[in-house]
């Protein structure tokens, strides 16, 4: 991607690759985004992630985005919770970039990998904290699992996450087949694409269930209603976990929690709630926040969600 691309074409690209961002990288078209982590719109060197971290104390924050959206969406409406966190509380953020059209779990192989190609580097300690959006929290879920696997080191500098909005349990607006149309007509400039939605990219359809694994998808047919086969992936170990839900209604109800949720995820999905048990994802109850009258990208720049997010990352917060 070109240094001096717009706002808008990254928009763009990052829409494209939400929609058909395997086909992309199949194809090995240049238009496919790869996975790293950028500072103000710009893949982060050696040097400046080396710089980043002695400016920040050690303390980084790791900002995953979601799907059809890249790192520079965390900004809206002139609040960016990332800026607000190094403001507040000193922490350094650092975003993660990705193609959204690969399945979640090959982005959460990606993502593992890279963290810990990146911070195998760093000499001095650090303490790493996870903020993630929407379908970003499943990709976070999934490196957590095969960061496990491999055994990677910096998994033992993961102190929190947080998953604002994130679809755990899946999106019934998915099963429905019409996640993308949702996603492409909220922004302006992407609404004349909205048809794309109807060709569904791999990490769009991971969204139907929340697959993280491999195992999820490999060997089904992803477009075939053959209901959850998920293999149960529990928050990691030792790290305390947080989890943001919204609802576009003022008051609970069935309507408005269960069915319509923040327009993409249900309270429930967002919760970590499911009736399977074994699939269940036990976030305390403090630990857990209803956004109320909000949609699902208010949880980008509602004051109310910042605050929370803020309390919960803030060092002497008793859990």
């Amino acid at each position: 991607q070109k240094e001096n691309s717009s706002p808008q074409r990254e928009s763009f690209i990052a829409l494209l690759n939400g929609v058909v961002g395997d086909h992309l990288v199949a194809k090995n078209n240049p238009l496919a985004i790869p996975m790293q982590l950028r500072r103000h719109g710009k893949p982060l060197s050696a040097e400046a992630l080396a710089d980043a971290v002695e400016q920040s104390s050690g303390k980084l924050a790791i900002m995953v985005h979601g799907s059809c959206m890249n790192d520079l969406q965390w900004k809206r409406n002139e609040h960016d919770h990332g800026a607000a966190l190094a403001r507040d509380l000193q922490f350094e953020p650092l975003y993660i970039h990705y193609n959204t059209g690969l399945h979640i779990s090959e982005n959460g192989r990606s993502l593992a990998e890279l963290l810990e190609t990146t911070f195998e580097q760093v000499s001095q300690p650090i303490e790493l904290f996870i903020v993630s959006h929407s379908m970003g929290g499943l990709v976070a879920r999934s490196a957590c699992h095969y960061g496990k696997e491999s055994g990677h080191s910096w998994l033992k500098h993961l102190q929190k996450m947080v998953f604002l909005g994130t679809p755990h349990h899946g999106a019934l607006l998915e099963r429905g087949g019409n996640w993308l149309d949702i996603i492409l007509e909220f922004f302006p400039y992407s609404a004349p694409f909205s048809r794309l939605g109807k060709i569904r990219s791999s990490g769009v359809t991971d969204l139907r269930y929340g697959n993280v694994l491999d195992a999820d998808w490999q060997g089904s047919d992803r477009f075939e209603p053959l209901g959850d086969q998920r293999t149960p992936v529990p928050l990691p170990e030792d790290v305390q976990c947080y989890a943001v839900a919204a609802t576009t209604g003022k008051a609970s109800s069935t309507l408005s929690d269960d069915v319509i949720g923040d327009g993409l995820v249900t309270v429930r999905s967002a919760l970590g709630q499911v009736d399977d048990v074994h699939l269940r994802l036990s976030f305390p109850e403090s630990h857990q926040w209803i956004s109320r009258n909000n949609n699902h990208f208010d949880l980008l720049d509602n004051p109310g969600v910042y605050d929370t997010l803020k309390g919960w990352l803030t060092p002497d917060e008793c859990s």
